[in-house]
């Protein structure tokens, strides 16, 4: 079962992580990313003047696909901080260039990002740290709506936020907190 993690409880879990997953972890949670979103972006997804993010293509077990749905094929605006985030990881990235993957995994000499699995075992380990409990990948997705919900969002938005094609799947996301 998907859960939403309270702010507090972002930032024990973030504090354990290394990067690139603290980065991952931190798009997906402040822009909604679906973890295959988040693993599909190259270098050149990032339009680095006018703070933007293009979300063009999905990976689901290391194979490049389209995003789920065209609702979800979108540019998203980035804060600041979370852009300044994003500079400080390719900064420290062995693989830079605008082709490269963003998340690209050393053990696959930057041809493929890391894999869903190792993400996945990755976060388990830094939920445990953090005394979280499990937590899936897609449990930052449920955060980011339930924040959305918490400061008073409409639904509408959410779902456009979300980039859902239905207000019906955007209500089973996220805890009321």
């Amino acid at each position: 079962k998907q859960r939403s993690l309270t702010v507090g409880e972002f930032r024990s879990f973030a504090e354990n992580l290394a990067q690139p997953f603290r980065t991952m972890a931190l798009l997906c949670v402040c822009l909604g990313l679906r973890i295959s979103e988040c693993l599909a972006l190259k270098w050149s997804d990032v339009d680095w003047l006018n703070r933007k993010l293009r979300v063009e293509r999905g990976i689901v077990a290391q194979q490049v696909d389209d995003v789920k749905s065209e609702e979800s094929r979108k540019q998203l605006s980035i804060d600041h901080e979370l852009l300044s985030a994003v500079q400080t990881w390719k900064q420290a990235a062995q693989f830079t260039g605008p082709d490269d993957w963003t998340f690209a995994s050393p053990a696959q000499l930057g041809r493929l990002p890391w894999s869903y699995d190792q993400v996945w075992r990755v976060y388990q380990k830094a939920a445990k740290a953090a005394g979280i409990g499990g937590l899936g990948t897609h449990s930052l997705r449920h955060t980011y709506r339930a924040w959305l919900d918490s400061v008073g969002t409409p639904v509408g938005v959410q779902q456009k936020l979300m980039r859902h094609t239905d207000v019906r799947l955007t209500m089973r996301y996220g805890d009321a907190f």
